[in-house]
């Protein structure tokens, strides 16, 4: 039993924030909602480094290949999209 259990919605926003934060190497203060992984320098190598991440942190399954990325099943359009499939599947798996 660790933090993942009953995570409130901000905690998982920040926790998403800090994954990618850390993967840009740059403030979580600089990581916006509206911001795209490329705007923060992020590549398709620091995309599936930020997927392990949240994993891992979360204990869910991400449903991402690297290899078709533009494939439905996670949005990946922004770190707000992001959060919210997080949310979305840490919500599923505790149901």
């Amino acid at each position: 039993m660790g933090r993942n259990v009953m995570q409130h919605n901000s905690s998982i926003a920040q926790g998403v924030i800090e994954i990618i934060a850390e993967q840009a190497l740059i403030d979580p203060s600089e990581v916006k909602p509206e911001s795209t992984l490329a705007d923060l320098g992020l590549d398709s190598l620091g995309l599936v480094e930020c997927i392990f991440g949240i994993e891992e942190r979360f204990g869910i399954t991400v449903p991402f290949n690297a290899n078709t990325p533009e494939q439905p099943g996670f949005d990946i359009s922004s770190v707000g999209a992001i959060i919210s499939e997080v949310e979305k599947l840490v919500a599923r798996q505790a149901a």
